[in-house]
């Protein structure tokens, strides 16, 4: 028996060594390993390293004492094991130990890499370190948990980047620009008011979106003053940023401050969002992708150059399965190690369609809450077909994911990339089928007119939770930015009725509602557009602005009160939006509708909504009966105003009236 074992081993190595040789042009034919243990897996007896390194001669493994610096203690040689992969075991308790890899191919060593897979890294990620992930947990980890999500559709969304939350020295926060900033509490501005964590608790939002916080490469972590960058260049993908960290130097030290944040929102009822990039890498030729396996993860145009639907460089292959594996072995990483309660996809239009669905499915089968979201839309062309492709456009074939609606947003104030183009708020003619349908969340609805939608000619989503309302974000200008440069002549009482306009749309409209950080107190990044490198002085939040701005914070608190205390604001599907929400005929600057019959459990039995984008104020009559003015320009009424026949609403504002049995 032993004797045909071995005829069968040596056959199949022969078949093997006689089939075309695996190169750029016949990808299909790599093998795929279907195993969870690639990278590192530690224990007290041993370390088991394993690498996917199809097309690699040789694969050895180099020892360090320390993150950086200094020269490899060892040298071990791996051997070729199943599909595709090397692998060693090392005796004993290794954790501490740094790694890195390094492979020859085509007969060349190629520089040495961390890989793909790695957990832990040192200085500015070039080594990976053997990790006990039990020593990094912080007090209290254990018992840790997500705040209570009944629906999707309960979600509201908030934008930070995590140095911009601190660093400013108005903020009186001691962890200026780290992770730890978020476990300061009662900390107060320079007027007394609560800043950082307390005063996300007191908005209200239920989700933090935390824009890239894992290993990106445009930092040198080693410099006492450290520049700027959002981030959106990846280094490794299954480690926390070391800038953000009190000591990157020890790899332990990021991973359990990273967990501290997290714990801390947990406990203030907020979940957090992480910001992902898996479309490109940061470097292309010598990113730790392709130093293990040369061109795979990424796609190539025709003469064999690498594609660029990013406009960084390079895009990945998301439609390979190991680029796939890849990914959602490191979305369900950061789920399980850091308890992570969703993902944003940066240019998600760059993933095909059966990848995210195979990824949403692996998520929700480990949390049923996870929410998932990105960008609908690439940065430049790929070679992959339009309708394999995670397209806003495409977005009804995907499966409990969310796009953003950039016809609602450029509807709103204009387009994201003009200083002079307006929107419905500021004054622009045409627009009210674009609000009208980020009103029923880009869905199909009878009432709105497709032709006339900005963008798109046709509903993209299945249901209101696939759809991401926003008028703002980190990219390009603040609202209030976009709003001065648009309205130059308005004056600050004009600019904060716009200001206060364009959220209500958004915080009333059907679908998930995002907010960018700072909004609530009229942020400003002094006109600067891309700010993605700009220095703390532009992208810093000015904590002060609360107190200058106290009233459209309580503005903005009474929005998010209004629309957690009415679930007719967050309808679950498409047919109830559809059978509960009618529009008034629309006019010139006016969008007007109400929802009836006590929608989604509401205790109003209706509610009439008016956005009235106009200069003068216009009269609204709701229907028959007796109703309430509930909200107007100032917010929430404490003493409501009963009203019947018609009501006045205020220039550039919004009116919300309710009629109960």
């Amino acid at each position: 028996m032993r004797n045909i074992t071995t005829l069968l081993m040596a056959f199949c190595a022969l078949l093997y060594s006689c089939s075309e040789p695996l190169s750029v042009n016949n990808y299909s034919k790599y093998p795929i390993y279907s195993g969870n243990d690639l990278g590192v897996t530690w224990s007290p007896e041993q370390t088991l390293f394993k690498v996917y390194a199809p097309t690699a001669d040789s694969v050895v493994i180099y020892l360090y004492e320390n993150g950086d610096g200094g020269e490899p203690s060892e040298k071990i040689n791996t051997q070729k094991a199943e599909n595709g992969t090397w692998k060693t075991i090392l005796s004993g308790d290794r954790h501490g130990t740094y790694y890195t890899w390094q492979i020859k191919y085509q007969e060349t060593w190629l520089p040495e890499t961390c890989g793909i897979y790695a957990k832990a890294v040192g200085l500015n990620g070039k080594r990976g370190m053997i990790t006990d992930f039990s020593t990094t947990n912080p007090d209290g980890w254990d018992n840790d948990n997500s705040p209570q999500l009944d629906s999707k559709n309960d979600v509201i969304l908030y934008e930070l980047q995590i140095r911009d939350f601190s660093v400013a020295e108005n903020s009186g926060m001691k962890n200026k620009g780290l992770y730890t900033a978020f476990t300061e509490t009662n900390i107060k501005n320079s007027n007394g008011q609560s800043v950082g964590i307390d005063h996300l608790a007191e908005m209200g939002v239920t989700h933090v979106h935390l824009l890239p916080a894992f290993d990106f490469r445009s930092i040198d972590e080693s410099l006492t003053e450290k520049p700027y960058n959002w981030g959106y260049d990846p280094l490794n993908y299954n480690v926390p940023e070391g800038s953000f960290s009190s000591d990157p130097r020890q790899a332990e030290v990021r991973i359990k401050e990273f967990k501290q944040m997290v714990m801390a929102l947990h406990e203030k009822g907020i979940r957090v969002i992480m910001d992902v990039v898996y479309n490109h890498t940061g470097p292309t030729e010598n990113s730790p992708f392709n130093l293990l396996v040369p061109g795979y993860y990424y796609r190539h145009n025709e003469d064999g150059s690498w594609s660029n639907a990013s406009a960084c460089g390079n895009e990945t292959a998301s439609e390979r399965p190991m680029m796939r594996k890849f990914m959602t072995e490191s979305l369900l990483w950061w789920m399980e190690e850091y308890h992570i309660d969703g993902f944003r996809f940066d240019l998600m239009g760059i993933h095909d369609i059966e990848t995210m669905n195979a990824i949403s499915k692996a998520l929700h089968q480990a949390n049923s809450s996870v929410f998932l979201y990105g960008e609908g839309w690439t940065a430049g062309n790929s070679p992959m077909p339009d309708s394999l492709l995670a397209l806003k456009k495409n977005t009804q074939r995907l499966h409990q994911i969310a796009a953003f609606s950039d016809d609602l947003r450029d509807g709103i104030k204009g387009h994201w990339a003009s200083e002079t183009d307006s929107g419905f708020i500021n004054g622009k003619n045409g627009l009210e089928e674009s609000i009208k349908f980020g009103v029923v969340a880009s869905g199909f609805h009878p009432q709105v007119n497709y032709s006339k939608v900005n963008y798109s000619d046709a509903p993209w989503t299945n249901e209101p939770a696939q759809c991401i309302n926003y008028v703002t974000c980190h990219d390009n200008h603040t609202l209030y930015d976009k709003l001065r440069l648009t309205t130059p002549s308005a004056s600050t009482d004009e600019l904060k009725a716009l200001h206060k306009l364009a959220n209500t749309i958004i915080l009333t409209a059907q679908g998930i509602p995002f907010l960018h950080a700072g909004v609530e107190f009229m942020r400003s990044k002094d006109g600067v557009h891309n700010s993605f490198e700009s220095p703390d002085a532009i992208n810093q939040i000015n904590w002060d602005l609360k107190s200058q701005n106290i009233e459209m914070v309580q503005y903005y608190q009474d929005l998010i009160t209004l629309r957690k205390a009415h679930p007719a604001f967050r309808m679950p599907s498409a047919e109830m939006i559809r059978k509960h929400l009618a529009f008034y005929p629309s006019k010139h600057g006016i969008v007007s509708y109400k929802i009836t019959d006590h929608a989604n459990g509401d205790k109003w039995k209706t509610i009439a909504v008016m956005y009235n984008a106009t200069k003068k104020a216009v009269p609204f009559s709701p229907g028959e009966g007796t109703w309430t003015v509930v909200f107007d320009k100032n917010g929430l009424k404490n003493a409501p105003l009963s009203v019947k026949g018609s009501v006045n609403v205020a220039p550039q504002s919004a009116i919300i009236l309710a009629e109960s049995e």
